[in-house]
């Protein structure tokens, strides 16, 4: 069984030109903003457009081909900042600049709004990364964190505890370490009894199974982890079978719950409401004319982060290629070039 988290590529992920699938709303994801006329100055200077804001990742695609589109991640962001940009249809004007990395590669945004005097632009989409960024716990398996005060959990918002089960062993060491089960409807938490600051939070967001196998402390809870995180095996022995069992049976059901609609933490309330993303969805129309052509053009090039250069490099001749071509910058290699656009 797959985790949600290996299904997950919204918030992790930077896409181009991705089908009106991909555009909708996973399950768990929300529209939180809505902004017409926003302009992708990088790729398509000129192009008019619609930002859309969500708790995962902000979408722009052109009014005129909806099908010219990108999908950027807030965890791909690096960098987020306003600066002036020249564009087609505003001119020079302040513009929002946003610094990416996803895998090896760095890509550089640049959104502009053509209507003047509205900073919503840059409040909407700052405001929900800071939101993102701030609520890695709903998300992210994590170790050794202040997750207990006064041997109680710290609830996250909305956040609810279904269980607590006293007496359980974490089996990670030979002797095992007694302590504490917290079952709440977003994660499960275990900590040392003797030490508060020795535990872990693992989200149902990255659990990729929940089963009871034997072990050498014999039968004991066996929570798998999703390769995103590492694909960790955690054990834990509860005491006695059938507190074991339940405590199972409860965690695979609140996990299947889960799984349904997740919850990602990522809260931004707007004054003012966006329309629903079926009234906002244009139809990707498939072209009646064919366009044949020599060259190979890729969405992405137009957006690698190359904020140093000014002008054109000279040209060396490549003895790979038998031709002339320009000065790669350093560190960069024809193979590697190549590489990316395998």
């Amino acid at each position: 069984m797959a985790s949600t988290a290996d299904s997950l590529w919204e918030d992790r992920d930077v896409r181009f030109d991705i089908s009106s699938q991909q555009m909708k709303m996973r399950a768990g994801e929300i529209l939180i903003d809505c902004l017409d006329s926003i302009e992708d100055t990088k790729g398509n200077n000129g192009d008019k457009g619609r930002l859309l804001v969500t708790n995962l990742r902000i979408i722009w695609h052109s009014i005129a081909l909806p099908r010219v589109n990108l999908s950027v991640g807030y965890n791909c962001f690096v960098n987020i900042t306003t600066r002036t940009a020249n564009s087609k249809l505003r001119g020079q004007t302040e513009a929002l600049y946003i610094l990416t990395k996803c895998g090896s590669t760095r890509f550089e945004f640049i959104f502009t709004n053509v209507v003047p005097g509205s900073p919503r632009l840059f409040t909407s989409v700052i405001a929900v990364h800071r939101a993102y960024e701030t609520s890695k716990m709903y998300r992210d398996l994590k170790l050794r964190c202040a997750l207990i005060q006064n041997k109680r959990l710290r609830l996250l918002p909305k956040e609810e505890v279904y269980d607590k089960i006293n007496g359980v062993w974490n089996l990670s060491s030979d002797q095992g370490n007694l302590g504490t089960f917290f079952i709440t409807n977003v994660r499960i938490v275990w900590h040392a009894n003797m030490n508060d600051s020795f535990n872990v939070s693992i989200p149902y967001l990255q659990i990729r199974s929940v089963k009871i196998r034997d072990s050498k402390f014999g039968l004991a809870l066996v929570i798998e982890s999703s390769q995103a995180t590492g694909g960790y095996v955690l054990g834990f022995k509860i005491d006695p079978a059938e507190k074991l069992q339940d405590a199972a049976k409860e965690i695979n059901s609140l996990h299947k719950v889960y799984s349904v609609n997740p919850i990602f933490g990522v809260d931004y309330d707007m004054e003012e409401k966006p329309q629903r993303l079926e009234d906002l969805t244009v139809e990707q129309v498939q072209d009646d004319v064919e366009i044949e052509s020599d060259e190979q053009t890729d969405a992405f090039v137009a957006y690698f982060a190359d904020g140093n250069k000014q002008h054109d490099r000279e040209p060396v001749f490549s003895e790979e290629l038998g031709l002339a071509i320009e000065k790669l910058k350093e560190g960069f290699t024809l193979q590697g070039l190549w590489g990316v656009m395998g």
